[in-house]
């Protein structure tokens, strides 16, 4: 395959990023933080946490929630989660844009705060099987901005930090980059606002998929 323009390594955030599932996800924080009692966080503090993992989320969005109910607060969230899941999609153009990188000799890997279980039940529908080379989620690595994720995965495919790309719809994800010496790429359509992502010094933020594809095949 011919060598990709400035990047080997693109590695993609799940939530908010290729999956619209960002509104399901803060009605599924809020619905667990009122099942134990805590205070109902709004839906811009619910959509803050998102892309940490699970249990770091759950603390940050519910800081009056006593540490000991921490385990029936995740054990909430994924009842909800998993009632909802059925409802969560790709977002329109994913799937063609993932293509045109593969056929351009990208290695495409996912960097998620989801679990590795619940990863790994997304990537084992037909539409997405052999779409990625590797992925690593926050509960076998470390939670971001913990640029441990990545790491791993420039490890693992030989890529370096300077031709490695993260793409994310949060500010945990560029401030991973950023601690991994990677690029980043910021897309405006998931959990958090433009403004929040630009101050964290990213190539681009795409405002779409179409966008985020064009990019990328401009300058990738």
């Amino acid at each position: 395959m011919p060598r990709p323009l400035n990047f080997d390594l693109i590695a993609f955030d799940w939530d908010g990023t290729l999956f619209d599932s960002t509104a399901i996800i803060v009605r599924c924080i809020q619905a667990a933080v009122r099942d134990v009692g805590g205070t109902v966080p709004s839906d811009q503090a619910a959509s803050y946490v998102i892309g940490m993992g699970l249990m770091q989320a759950l603390a940050h969005a519910a800081p009056d929630v006593p540490a000991e109910r921490y385990a029936q607060l995740g054990e909430r969230y994924r009842h909800h989660y998993v009632r909802q899941q059925s409802q969560i999609s790709l977002f329109h153009g994913v799937l063609p844009m993932l293509q045109q990188l593969r056929e351009r000799g990208h290695w495409l890997v996912v960097a998620t705060g989801k679990s590795r279980r619940g990863l790994d039940e997304a990537l084992h529908s037909v539409e997405l099987q052999g779409r990625f080379h590797g992925s690593r989620t926050a509960d076998e690595t470390a939670g971001k901005p913990d640029p441990r994720m990545l790491h791993e995965l420039m490890a693992e495919f030989g890529a370096q930090p300077e031709r490695t790309l993260m793409i994310g719809d949060t500010t945990h994800d560029l401030q991973m980059a950023i601690n991994a010496g990677c690029a980043g790429i910021g897309v405006s359509y998931g959990a958090h606002e433009p403004e929040g992502l630009h101050g964290l010094r990213p190539r681009t933020v795409a405002h779409s998929v179409e966008e985020l594809r064009q990019w990328l095949l401009a300058h990738a």
